[in-house]
């Protein structure tokens, strides 16, 4: 045999992998750009700011249903997130990049103040529902008009806490690497 025959033999392929790549479908967009997220914010005033003047309870478990699309799924599948990155974004045509973690931590907030006025106003507590959708409309008002995430802000203050480890946004930690 040969000395080089170890060289030559045919390389073994990686194995094949299979089935669902769950990192893949719960993925977040990191960096995301900000002009898409105030855009989404104001998207969601406005489907709220409906909500609350009509009345109309259905709102609430799409304003629910749109938050938990984004915070599990990133933009990819939430109508309000894909007009906003999709459509207005770029005819706005303006991008600033920021850590997409706090930004997917203000979605989950949303989504359980959004699913806590959607169940308050199933258990007939309406006031209580319509009180917490105002506070949603507060905070998502700050994000699209002010461009100050609350969200965000509790995001970094938890993470200087110790309660979010550094490595789940190491953009939030390092000065130098954040966008100017």
């Amino acid at each position: 045999m040969p000395a080089d025959s170890a060289t030559s033999a045919p390389a073994k392929s990686a194995p094949a992998t299979r089935g669902i790549d769950w990192h893949r479908v719960f993925a977040f967009p990191n960096p995301v750009n900000e002009y898409a997220a105030r855009i989404t914010a104001a998207l969601v005033v406005a489907l709220s700011a409906v909500t609350l003047l009509t009345g109309f309870g259905w709102g609430l478990a799409v304003i629910a249903a749109g938050f938990w699309l984004r915070v599990l799924f990133g933009p990819r599948i939430s109508p309000l997130a894909q007009l906003s990155v999709k459509v207005l974004t770029p005819w706005l045509g303006r991008t600033r990049l920021v850590p997409g973690p706090p930004k997917r931590f203000a979605q989950g907030i949303g989504a359980a103040v959004s699913t806590a006025s959607a169940l308050l106003l199933a258990a007939g507590l309406a006031p209580a529902a319509w009180v917490l959708l105002a506070v949603l409309i507060a905070a998502a008002s700050l994000e699209a008009f002010a461009g100050f995430c609350l969200g965000c802000t509790i995001f970094g203050f938890l993470q200087r806490r110790g309660l979010i480890p550094e490595d789940v946004c190491e953009a939030c930690n390092n000065i130098s690497l954040r966008g100017a």
